[in-house]
């Protein structure tokens, strides 16, 4: 049996049945199902451990069942669990001021529940700051914003992106990493560009150098205003709390989610600058965003961060990681790219095996963007205590995420014979 089936009588199998019954097919039937988790490991419900490299898709900083989180979260339901936005309460100021402090900068802030919502409230701050004689707004091919409606528009992967047109938005598409091609696009008529600072879902491709410099410059050219979507990268993932602040670019809007919460549902639209004051009283709003419990989440991974100096760590170990992925000696690795600890092992094709047999299966095909295996792990990963001997660590299962340009995301777990480690 491989490490990616399930045995028949399996608690795993009889989830998976209950799950199929019971929910929409978007997700398909997920492979495997988490009981629980400690630090950078998690059990499935047949008690079987794994390395976890996912982190529930670059959410879970600290790690599962954080000390930190878990005194937060119990401390705060105890009080108050929540108050809608007709009320205020002291988690959400803190945390406001928080990520103001981080970044340095004067601006507002919007809470909301998660990526798409955070981008939901960029694109009405930007119509409600441009007006309607800028009806454009630029951004990337590949691109991932999410997938509501207005975050799905901006989304430039064609392949779940089509099937839900038309949008009420006016997209204009360009190649990420061509400042030429962005330039040219940004004009009178371009009310905001999107970007992110990496492409995440699209294999964790970085900005080239001066990239993101050069979107500033054609938005300062052009009076549009430049959004940084640092949903995936954000809050310590690349080994800074910020990657736009590695690149010493400034957005007027900036999007936040996935790690800020540690795994609580949590998002945010900050507005720096003019930007922050171009919502008026009214035109936007969210029932359960900046609820105390994530609020509460929140404030205790950024405690956590900033106390144990983890910022340090993301950068020795995501070096550590990136040196034994690229020194893996196999024919379909091309590559690994990134920064701290959001990578991507990138792997590539030479020659074809499909055969035209009963038994024969396509292999890996390169495509515009390669295939890639995203490793996003906890920030407190604790991969320097895994039992290694000579690069071998065989009796451990990794959980390991699959990305291209075309197919999306999928799960992928692994029996590692050699680890990524040295």
């Amino acid at each position: 049996m491989t490490s990616t089936e399930t045995p028949e009588r399996s608690d795993t199998a009889t989830l998976q049945k209950r799950f199929a019954a019971a929910f929409m097919p978007n997700y398909g039937v997920p492979p495997l199902a988490i009981s629980r988790g400690q630090g950078c490991r998690v059990q499935d419900a047949d008690g079987r451990e794994y390395l976890d490299l996912i982190a529930g898709i670059a959410v879970s900083s600290l790690g599962h069942a954080h000390p930190a989180i878990v005194e937060a979260v119990s401390r705060q339901v105890a009080e108050v669990a929540h108050t809608s936005n007709l009320f205020l309460h002291e988690r959400e100021i803190e945390l406001a001021e928080r990520l103001l402090i981080l970044l340095g900068e004067d601006g507002r802030v919007f809470l909301a529940n998660s990526g798409t919502e955070a981008n939901e409230a960029a694109v009405k701050l930007v119509r409600r700051i441009q007006g309607p004689g800028r009806p454009v707004i630029v951004a990337a091919e590949r691109s991932f914003h999410g997938r509501t409606m207005g975050a799905l528009a901006l989304t430039g992967k064609e392949s779940i992106r089509a099937p839900f047109g038309p949008f009420g938005l006016t997209v204009r598409f360009v190649p990420y990493g061509d400042a030429g091609a962005l330039r040219a696009a940004v004009g009178p008529d371009v009310a905001a560009v999107f970007l992110e600072p990496g492409l995440g879902e699209s294999g964790v491709v970085p900005a080239p150098e001066g990239y993101l410099l050069a979107a500033r410059q054609a938005c300062d050219a052009a009076g549009a205003l430049l959004v940084l979507d640092e949903i995936q990268s954000g809050i310590g993932r690349t080994g800074a709390w910020f990657a736009h602040q590695a690149a010493g670019v400034r957005p007027d809007v900036l999007t936040l989610a996935k790690g800020l919460g540690g795994g609580l549902p949590i998002g945010m639209c900050v507005g720096l600058g003019a930007a922050g004051a171009g919502f008026a009283k009214g035109d936007h709003g969210s029932t359960f965003g900046g609820n105390p419990i994530a609020c509460a989440a929140a404030l205790a991974v950024i405690n956590t961060i900033e106390r144990d100096d983890i910022l340090k760590n993301v950068k020795a170990v995501g070096e550590t990681l990136a040196s034994g992925i690229a020194a893996i000696d196999h024919p379909l690795l091309a590559d690994v790219r990134g920064s701290g600890l959001w990578l991507a092992a990138v792997l590539t094709l030479i020659g074809d095996n499909t055969g035209g047999g009963s038994g024969s299966r396509p292999i890996l095909k390169e495509l515009p963007n390669g295939w890639a295996y995203r490793v996003s792990t906890t920030l407190v990963s604790g991969l320097d205590k895994l039992p290694i001997t000579n690069g071998i660590a065989p009796d451990i299962r990794v959980l390991i995420n699959k990305s291209d340009s075309i197919n999306g995301v999928d799960p992928v777990i692994e029996k590692a014979k050699v680890t990524v480690l040295k």
